[in-house]
């Protein structure tokens, strides 16, 4: 009888090509680990925007790069390039890779971004695992964000998960026990929790009605927590400056339709009621006060997701 077996049988660690000198350096040792992944639930294009500002902003030196050959369905998620007159150019070539940045204060850090893999999530996890592991990584924590009925004239909401009870209480106010589609990022917190590492899960709380455009306060909020969970300075200052425009964009939109300063309204006193007092409860909670079952809670993500992979 064959023994039952977790995860892929093929090796994890052909999924990627090192950097054989950097990745055996003692200075990687110990590091703390930020991961993210597009593709996925990436209500205002959060996590796009932080790996983005974090790749641009920093000096970043790759460490390992994973074949996305065998990670994506090209089929299903097709890259783009451009057609310019008579010929091809500008090929957006797939992109998952481990880099070594330093913050603003000359602290190094780990970084895991690009697209979140459409195929071998067990593979990929242990590959993943066992790099934690060769590097001693010190605290991984990664983002992802989704869609929520709260105000955009609010504080950003989260909801943090792992294994680190001191980066969650008094932050994670709302905990429910509910049903919800899994990415590779939760794959991955339940394989390094399994292994003993330390992790924390951010999960950004987006305004439903701006969940498909880019929302820089939301990746402003994300990278305020990722920085303060892994003790680094990292850059807000150009989504600073963009939200600061796109917030007087959505005030003039407001401003032009009664119908949605109502919407926003409502949202507004739903929260302001859930939130005033020493106890904060969910802002999802119903009139009753009671936690939404899984069906209530994932409505708004899965209408979210069936607007971004239409035919999926």
């Amino acid at each position: 009888m064959l023994e039952r077996i977790s995860g892929s049988l093929l090796d994890p660690d052909a999924l990627y090509a090192s950097n054989i000198e950097l990745f055996h350096s003692p200075d990687l040792q110990g590091l703390n680990l930020v991961m993210g992944f597009t593709g996925f639930a990436d209500a205002g294009h959060v996590v796009k925007q932080i790996n983005a500002e974090l790749l641009d902003s920093l000096d970043a030196q790759p460490v390992a790069v994973f074949d996305a050959d065998q990670l994506i369905d090209y089929r299903s998620r097709r890259p783009h390039l451009s057609f310019v007159e008579d010929h091809i150019e500008d090929y957006q070539e797939p992109r998952l890779a481990l880099y070594r940045l330093v913050d603003g204060l000359g602290k190094p850090f780990l970084l895991l971004a690009g697209f979140e893999p459409d195929l071998q999530w067990e593979r990929f996890a242990r590959a993943v695992v066992n790099i934690v592991e060769k590097l001693d990584v010190n605290l991984v924590t990664w983002i992802h964000s989704i869609p929520m009925p709260v105000p955009h004239t609010r504080p950003v909401g989260v909801t943090v998960h792992g294994n680190r009870p001191e980066l969650i209480e008094g932050i994670s106010v709302w905990k429910p026990t509910v049903e919800v589609p899994a990415a590779v990022g939760h794959i991955l917190e339940l394989r390094l929790v399994e292994a003993g590492r330390n992790v924390a899960g951010y999960v950004i709380h987006v305004p439903h009605y701006l969940a498909e455009a880019e929302y820089p306060t939301a990746a402003v909020a994300g990278l305020e927590y990722l920085g303060a969970a892994a003790s680094l300075m990292l850059p807000t200052d150009r989504l600073r400056e963009s939200g600061r425009e796109v917030s007087r964009q959505i005030a003039e939109q407001i401003e032009a339709s009664e119908e949605v300063q109502q919407v926003v309204s409502r949202l507004e006193t739903r929260y302001d009621e859930k939130a005033d007092g020493m106890v904060r409860r969910s802002l999802l909670a119903n009139e009753n006060d009671e936690l939404p079952d899984a069906d209530d809670l994932g409505a708004a993500v899965e209408a979210y997701l069936a607007r971004e992979n239409p035919g999926q």
